[in-house]
């Protein structure tokens, strides 16, 4: 589905030329949950940006469905097909929860009765109730938050969940409830998932870790293998 073939990312300073990303190349399959981990500075995020198509390579490709970035509408790409979760949340702070997961149905131009209905749906999924639809972001915990967020990111029907430090800002009891949604999308929603982060407990729920280290994959492991 998403492949990254060779990928570099390089920027430039007045003094040098950095490659946060160096040569990657990664395939990623639907129904699996994949972890990202490496300390700061290793290339994770830069990485996550380019499948997320928010940056264009500086060399090789990433493809999606045997199309690359490059040469796709990257604005429908992400509208479509791929959604991003934040440690931030990103919720719009003026919106409700529910006001929140219809945005980007009607960026869809989807009848607003039925975007109501796949919007309340996608709120349930994730265990925000009905009693917190109407409620604004900051009346709601960052656990309840990054709820919403990911079920924005399941109501525009995304077939690649993309999510950087999704239970960075959060305990860990929360920090496991998300993990377990997020499992649950790429096991029993057919989703790929994949996961940026410095949590090794969440490398240890993944199906494959791939560690980064100077921009490159350092090892790439079934996580679930004996």
């Amino acid at each position: 589905m998403l492949n990254a073939n060779q990928v570099v990312y390089a920027y430039k300073n007045r003094y040098q030329t950095v490659r946060a990303v160096d040569g990657v190349s990664q395939s990623f399959e639907p129904g699996r949950f994949y972890a990202i981990v490496g300390k700061s500075g290793s290339g994770k995020t830069t990485l996550l940006s380019l499948l997320a198509g928010l940056d264009l390579p500086s060399g090789g490709s990433v493809t999606f469905d045997g199309t690359s970035t490059t040469d796709m509408d990257l604005d429908g790409y992400r509208r479509d097909n791929v959604a991003v979760i934040c440690q931030s949340y990103n919720l719009f702070p003026l919106l409700t929860a529910l006001e929140n997961v219809l945005y980007p149905l009607e960026l869809k131009k989807i009848p607003k009765a039925n975007a109501r209905q796949i919007a309340a749906e996608k709120l349930l999924s994730v265990g925000i109730e009905q009693s917190q639809f109407k409620r604004l972001p900051a009346m709601l915990s960052g656990g309840e938050q990054q709820r919403v967020a990911i079920a924005r990111a399941l109501a525009g029907d995304a077939k690649v969940i993309l999510a950087d430090e999704p239970t960075g800002n959060l305990d860990t009891e929360n920090g496991k409830n998300i993990v377990a949604i997020l499992k649950r999308l790429a096991h029993e929603e057919n989703r790929c998932v994949i996961v940026v982060t410095h949590d090794l407990a969440i490398a240890e729920e993944a199906d494959e870790v791939l560690r980064m280290r100077d921009g490159r994959i350092e090892e790439a492991a079934n996580a679930t293998a004996p």
